[in-house]
């Protein structure tokens, strides 16, 4: 991998982590266009590095609000009894709990579906048929106009179940979460921070998972251009947020939705 490519790929990363136009779609067709294989080891390795920069985007961006879950679920895990309570009067601690239940499908799709959803990764032309798929979805986004809603148990299950569908290349994971948070009425802010907050955990356990399968590889690292992927894929990731929580406040998801339908549709007709 030259350091041009480091740098684009980490931009593509970065960008498209949180604009909700999938950034496993997009890595798929960049590394297909750049003649990389998206499961040769040094890709895999380099996955796990722009995924750590993105990672940390988000404890930058929501730093405080972050260090405010923690520290409320550390609290109310201290006195167990008054856990119910807690959960009836604290919005923190009930936004951890929201957290947790979506990362229940996530894991348990994960488990079952591993090999077939790897295995996709591998096939551009599916890539761009989800794309046309995360299209639609963003673009039902306007039949439901001004939600106002909260998040409920219920919400946050489905929501995660749009999260595992994400799995898919060319499936958003910020634009499945986002739409199904819309759909069920919940307030644009809300279903936007909710969505970002709830990436963090699935982030971090997804890079130790492959962090791990690299080490039990033992391939050599090229520390330079793997580091510079991970700092591009950093700084554009904080932009992407701020962009895409403007746009998801304003209701403007349809455009993401034509560039989808764009991207889908030209990768059909041009990958044989």
């Amino acid at each position: 991998m030259h350091w041009w490519e480091a740098v684009l790929l980490g931009l593509i990363q970065g960008l498209t982590e949180f604009l909700p136009v999938s950034s496993s779609g997009h890595l798929v067709l960049a590394q297909h266009l750049l003649g990389l294989s998206p499961k040769g080891s040094h890709n895999v390795t380099f996955d796990v590095f722009v995924h750590f920069g993105t990672a940390m985007s988000i404890l930058t961006v929501y730093r405080h609000r972050i260090l405010e879950i923690l520290t409320e679920t550390l609290r109310a895990l201290g006195k167990p009894a008054q856990l119910p309570r807690q959960y009836h009067t604290n919005e923190t601690f009930r936004t951890a709990c929201f957290i947790l239940l979506t990362m229940i499908p996530t894991g348990i799709t994960y488990i079952l579906f591993k090999d077939f959803l790897e295995a996709r990764f591998s096939d551009p032309r599916f890539t761009c048929a989800m794309l046309l798929v995360t299209g639609t979805l963003l673009l039902l986004t306007q039949l439901r106009k001004n939600p106002s809603g909260p998040i409920t148990p219920i919400k946050a299950l489905l929501i995660g179940v749009a999260q595992s569908v994400a799995m898919l290349p060319g499936i958003s994971r910020s634009g499945s979460t986002i739409c199904a948070a819309l759909y069920q009425n919940v307030t644009p802010q809300r279903a936007a921070d909710f969505s970002f907050l709830m990436l963090l955990p699935v982030v971090i356990g997804a890079t130790l998972i492959k962090g791990m399968e690299v080490l039990q590889t033992g391939i050599e690292i090229s520390w330079t251009n793997f580091g510079i992927g991970a700092i591009v894929a950093y700084a554009s990731g904080i932009l992407a947020i701020k962009v895409a929580i403007e746009f998801v406040r304003r209701g403007n998801l349809r455009y993401f939705a034509y560039y989808c339908f764009v991207v889908g549709a030209l990768g059909l007709w041009l990958i044989t």
